[in-house]
């Protein structure tokens, strides 16, 4: 999560604004806290006073805002992204979720449209099926970043009181719930307010579990992506060749479509075998590969994965990922 500045001298107040912005002792007496409070009373009916307990049970970590202020290294280039998500552990792991859970899976895949090996791609790229779910308190993580991290502390704030409001919802335990350090949780890594509105109860028992239950975390994610639109049946992204003509004026997509699949063959840019319709919606993507940049056909489920995490590698990651899921699960498939 960045924030986008043009100004360097307004980056450079900005950097000194959060290296000394203290820490605050007790959230609870935070001058933003009687807002939260209120705001939680009024809208969740939550009780101040727990409200309050909660908010001074928080404890800051420093940490996080670390993490957050620390700019990368370097910005990576697909074909060193790819190697990090696309490994055969993974792979042959998102194989084994999917033999694993079949039945779920196969439910979830008729219900929401959703193949499972999106699904399990998406698990797999965000927490390794499990394997690391984040090692902060996620009341830590959003209290920390909701009062301690002016960039986007409104954004954490709020997040912070969806968190409370979902601890009530699904009998949270608070003190123990885990997750990333800007305050994901779960298999999924859903924010509060993802999880509030997309998470799903696949088991019937009553509560949504996405630390816990396979049938809850497989159709939450099938749910998330259908709300977001995604198409049933439909392709993903499509490898692209080009043809010599002048690409300088195509605007290269990062979250939605920008034009149908005849302006890209108008300019020199096509598929090579079973091309969509001309008048399919699509997106240009262009990636740093390992021989020169490769062109990439987006239709509209690819960037529906654009709403689960933004970058066009994570995307991209995900449809090869599956992809490879896929293949390896056909492989392993006892034969008849």
């Amino acid at each position: 999560m960045t924030l986008a500045l043009r100004a360097p001298g307004l980056l450079a107040v900005l950097i000194l604004t959060i290296a000394i912005w203290p820490a605050w002792a007790d959230y609870r007496d935070h001058p933003r806290a009687g807002a939260l409070v209120s705001d939680l009373e009024r809208e969740h009916g939550l009780d101040p006073a727990w409200v309050r307990s909660r908010l001074a049970e928080a404890e800051s970590r420093p940490h996080i805002i670390e993490t957050m202020r620390k700019p990368a290294e370097r910005v990576l280039r697909w074909h060193e992204y790819r190697k990090i998500f696309l490994d055969q552990p993974r792979i042959d792991a998102g194989a084994a979720f999917l033999r694993e859970h079949a039945g779920i899976v196969s439910q979830v895949e008729q219900e929401y449209g959703v193949p499972g090996p999106i699904i399990a791609a998406i698990i797999g790229v965000e927490t390794r099926y499990g394997g690391f779910i984040g090692r902060d308190r996620v009341l830590d993580a959003l209290a920390t970043l909701g009062f301690d991290y002016p960039p986007r502390a409104d954004f954490f704030r709020r997040e912070l009181g969806q968190f409370l409001v979902l601890a009530r919802e699904e009998k949270i335990d608070i003190d123990t719930a885990l997750g990333s350090y800007a305050g994901a949780m779960g298999m999924p890594q859903f924010i509060p307010s993802s999880y509030r509105h997309y998470a799903v109860d696949g088991d019937g028992d009553g509560r949504r579990d996405l630390w816990n239950s396979p049938a809850d975390i497989i159709a939450s994610v099938a749910n998330y992506l259908a709300e977001h639109g995604w198409q049933r049946d439909g392709r993903v992204a499509l490898p692209g060749r080009t043809e010599g003509g002048d690409l300088s004026g195509l605007t290269r997509s990062k979250r939605k479509t920008r034009y149908e699949y005849r302006d890209l063959t108008a300019a020199g840019v096509r598929v090579a075998e079973d091309p969509p319709a001309d008048d399919t919606a699509v997106g240009l993507v262009e990636l740093a590969g390992n021989h020169g940049p490769e062109f990439w056909i987006g239709l509209n489920n690819f960037f529906v994965i654009t709403t689960y995490n933004h970058s066009r590698l994570y995307a991209m990651a995900v449809c090869q990922l599956a992809d490879a899921i896929a293949a390896a699960r056909s492989r392993q498939a006892p034969s008849a």
